[in-house]
């Protein structure tokens, strides 16, 4: 029998991840574990029981809470993680640490006693916010569009691929992040560990409770429901700033081609988006949304930026593609529309 632990599986991601494998394999065991300290992630425990998932309460920041799971994992999802971009600027970053990168420790070692195999769901914050600051860019009706002409290392006109430059300061967040992909590379190296990175983009669907650190994609659909304010942040308040967003379905179904080859892991990482396809400003986000909810809404500007926020990000998912013969499939209107029946069907909007 398949078995599958996702820890931070009463999160938006790892929920969706647990329940999808679950129906996947019926007679697989999947267990979700997580510390229930997000807001909203209480609302997934009915959730969870009703697809037949087992749920843990218990910490990745407390390493006795892993090992009272009793049995063993074919796979280990990491997707505990404190997702804020923004965590720690106002103050100590202690606990974004201790859940971000000693929870992956934690959740390495128990991968590492019971011969699991191992993925990361890491982060595209992992790049540098001086080299991607420094891309050339040149400002579109709607959008934020690559310069033609020479790019940087790593960086095409597919967007920025895993090559690109990962020196130099990029959040608390970020390098919690970027520190658990070189411990998963030591693990992989030193203990054998079979071991992939997913570098994801912007992760949004039905089941996210957006905020204006995380999430914010979902946040502005919702707000077109709820009537809730709405603004253009930094780049002269225009909206245009992009990124790509990413279904979790896309994502559970290169998860799933992924399992299939684990004797071939050893550590790798891989841009994980909605790449050129899936890439929109927050000018076009705007009116994709008014069109799914049929709700349109005035935007307010706001030219100041953010200290980490950046114009253009595109994930480049060429890698990816390549080895695992995946593409995402479901585009900024899908996500739109999927987010809508469910903020409707009851969600938080």
């Amino acid at each position: 029998m398949r078995s599958l632990l996702v820890t931070g599986g009463a999160g938006f991601v790892g929920a969706h991840l647990a329940l999808a494998s679950k129906r996947a394999r019926p007679a697989s065991r999947v267990v979700a574990l997580d510390n229930l300290c997000r807001r909203g992630s209480e609302r997934n425990l009915e959730r969870l029981a009703a697809g037949g998932v087992e749920f843990v309460h218990g910490d990745v920041r407390c390493r006795t809470d892993l090992e009272a799971i009793a049995g063993d994992f074919e796979l280990i999802v990491d997707a505990a993680a404190d997702p804020s971009v923004t965590a720690g600027l106002g103050g100590s970053p202690e606990s974004l640490v201790a859940t971000n990168l000693l929870g992956t420790v934690h959740t390495l070692e128990l991968a590492r006693a019971r011969g699991s195999a191992f993925v990361l769901l890491s982060s595209s914050r992992v790049y540098s916010l001086e080299a991607l600051r420094a891309l050339p860019l040149v400002a579109e009706d709607s959008r934020y569009a690559l310069a033609a002409g020479a790019l940087p290392a790593g960086a095409s006109a597919r967007g920025i691929g895993e090559g690109f430059s990962t020196a130099g300061a990029r959040s608390f967040y970020g390098a919690t992040k970027l520190a658990s992909e070189l411990l998963v590379e030591e693990y992989a190296a030193h203990h054998g560990v079979r071991a992939v990175v997913n570098r994801c983009g912007v992760i949004a669907g039905p089941g996210q409770f957006g905020r204006a650190d995380q999430g914010v994609f979902s946040l502005w659909l919702a707000r077109h429901l709820d009537g809730g304010p709405l603004a253009y942040t930094g780049f002269e308040g225009s909206g245009r700033q992009v990124r790509d967003l990413l279904h979790p379905d896309d994502l559970f179904e290169l998860l799933e081609r992924q399992w299939g080859e684990v004797s071939a892991w050893c550590g790798q990482v891989y841009n994980v988006g909605g790449g050129l396809s899936g890439a929109v400003s927050l000018r076009e986000w705007t009116q994709v949304c008014a069109e799914a909810t049929g709700c349109p809404r005035a935007v307010a500007s706001r030219p100041e930026s953010h200290p980490v926020d950046v114009a253009y990000y595109v994930s480049d998912t060429a890698r990816a593609e390549a080895r695992f013969g995946w593409k995402p499939a479901r585009g900024p209107r899908q996500i739109a529309d999927d987010l809508t029946r469910w903020l409707r069907a009851g969600g938080p909007a």
